[in-house]
């Protein structure tokens, strides 16, 4: 049998230094989110021998993450995270209150409850007539004072007028949806992107205009199959990492 025929050996191509320094940056912030330096990041020089660069590509890694506030430095107390970011999985079908239930209280601050004229897209979706009355709810979501995240949600008719019978200040939309349905939740589609933070939100959520904003769009029915809640929900990049696992199927 033929062997085939070798290929050449790549010879390593000289990267200039921003590349390298993003390249670490990329490394340390997934480090930060896991937890791994609580007690403050080590010293540049044993970075530099961690990732097999210089000194100077360290420090540029490391101004990086300070432009984009998750560390602060300082030469006599070293460099430390700035902020804390939260872990919301992709993996289950939850509520932000079961979500962030290791973290603190999540509450909610209640801005509308309406019942409106379903926009054309929204009654497509939720399988209503087009001008079908949908009950739409925008809430703030707190995490102990930390504002998280602004949802906008549109319920199908009869399972929102029950829903909104109840405190919506404590508790999780999805929780209130089974209650009142006698049904579990059955699944949902997601699309997530990311997104500037308009003046209004930035305000709302307080962050800087044009912050980066995770904005998804959750579908999610009931274990029937029938479409009950459609979310559009802007969320703090800076404070939330999204997360899940990921196999591959046989094709």
């Amino acid at each position: 049998m033929s062997q085939p025929d070798a290929q050449p050996v790549s010879l390593p191509v000289r990267r200039p230094r921003a590349d390298r320094a993003r390249q670490v940056a990329d490394v340390l912030r997934h480090q930060i989110y896991d937890g791994a330096y609580d007690r403050g990041l080590p010293a540049e020089s044993d970075l530099a021998a961690e990732f097999f660069v210089s000194r100077n590509t360290i420090r540029e890694a490391l101004a990086v993450l300070k432009n984009e506030g998750l560390i602060e430095r300082g030469t006599k107390v070293g460099t430390h995270v700035a902020v804390r970011k939260f872990d919301h999985g992709l993996d289950a079908l939850v509520g932000l209150k079961e979500t962030f239930k290791d973290y603190g209280e999540v509450r909610n601050e209640v801005r509308a409850v309406q019942r409106l004229a379903a926009p054309p897209a929204v009654a497509r979706k939720l399988a209503l007539e087009p001008g079908a009355q949908v009950v739409f709810v925008e809430r703030l979501r707190y995490l102990g004072d930390l504002p998280l995240s602004l949802d906008l949600t549109y319920l199908a008719p009869d399972i929102g007028e029950a829903v909104i019978a109840f405190s919506l200040e404590t508790n999780d939309v999805f929780a209130l949806i089974e209650r009142v349905s006698g049904q579990r939740l059955g699944g949902a589609t997601f699309a997530l992107e990311a997104v500037s933070a308009d003046p209004h939100s930035a305000a709302t959520l307080q962050v800087p205009n044009g912050s980066a904003l995770l904005m998804a769009e959750r579908l999610t029915s009931l274990d029937d199959g029938r479409p009950v809640d459609l979310e559009y929900i802007r969320m703090r990049g800076d404070r939330i990492t999204m997360r899940g696992n990921l196999f591959r199927s046989d094709t």
